[in-house]
């Protein structure tokens, strides 16, 4: 079988340890920098050309999306012409978009009946109070919406500190979202790296000390963990919501039962395998062997 990988560091773990099994189960993987990447579209012929070949020659038989958030206008267009070319991606460019969009996300999550924290969302900071008392608050968590790995994620312990943060990014003309603060987790959270339709691999993430973002990127600590059945399914579900074959779930232990943080769709490998031991990447390439068909891109979930 022969892999692309759209990823734009060949030197991440992730993307070394999916080399690694790819070629250790005999498969041919190239890495493909996204953003070198340029597309003809044109009818009956879609092509994406990189160092001057057309990668229709290659006759790749998957693609795997490692598409970092910065480039997500551009990624997810150069894999929808991976998918116009009959080539089978990992997950699929609208799955990867809808996850990417949070406020969507939580809304599509939200009518499937999957346990969130209370949201709120406005246009005007004029209504900042509204939003923090709606969502339980204070204290409140104030999130851009185009924030990862914990950057642009803020607690704001009292109304007049959440109002001036609210105020600030409205003003800015920046998109946030206002969320409960689960006081109970501890600054901890769950991620349950979903691989097709079972969780293959869970972690608890716990925050630094003084710290309630629990990202490892904010130097939080991982340890293996035995997940609820209830935890399971709601990870399963999610990550069928969204469409994606593979995703690292974000959930919080509240006191009313799992709460859903967020649906990653390039979730990292390190942290995960390191922390359970398992062979996540092995996972993912036989996913890929036992799925990948010619032409079958095919949009899961609704919206």
């Amino acid at each position: 079988m022969k892999i692309a990988m759209l990823a734009r560091n060949p030197n991440l773990y992730s993307h070394k340890r999916l080399v690694e099994a790819a070629e250790a189960k005999g498969h041919e993987i190239d890495i493909i920098n996204t953003t070198h990447c340029n597309m003809n579209i044109t009818s009956h012929r879609p092509q994406v050309m990189y160092q001057g070949e057309s990668l229709t020659l290659r006759g790749y038989d998957a693609v795997i999306p490692r598409i970092g958030a910065s480039i997500t206008f551009y990624g997810l267009a150069v894999l929808r012409q991976f998918e116009m070319m009959g080539v089978w991606p990992l997950n699929e460019s609208v799955a990867i978009g809808r996850s990417r969009d949070k406020l969507r996300s939580l809304q599509l999550l939200s009518r499937e009946g999957i346990g969130l924290p209370v949201t709120g969302f406005a246009n005007s900071a004029s209504h900042a109070e509204e939003m923090i008392k709606m969502v339980n608050g204070p204290p409140v968590v104030i999130k851009l919406l185009e924030g990862t790995q914990g950057i642009g994620v803020i607690l704001s312990n009292t109304m007049s500190s959440a109002k001036s943060v609210f105020e600030a990014f409205r003003g800015a003309k920046v998109n946030i979202l206002v969320q409960e603060f689960i006081k109970e987790a501890g600054g901890a959270d769950i991620r349950a790296f979903v691989i097709g339709s079972r969780v293959v691999g869970a972690m608890m993430r716990q925050g630094a000390p003084g710290e309630f973002r629990s990202n490892l990127h904010r130097g939080g600590t991982p340890d293996r963990i035995r997940i609820t059945p209830e935890e399971r399914s709601t990870a399963v579900r999610a990550a069928k919501v969204m469409g994606l074959n593979v995703a690292g779930v974000d959930l919080l232990r509240s006191n009313h039962g799992p709460v859903l943080m967020e649906v990653n769709s390039s979730p990292g490998l390190e942290g995960i395998e390191k922390a359970t031991g398992f062979d996540i990447a092995g996972q993912i390439i036989s996913f890929i062997e036992s799925h990948a068909r010619p032409m079958k891109t095919r949009t899961r979930g609704r919206g």
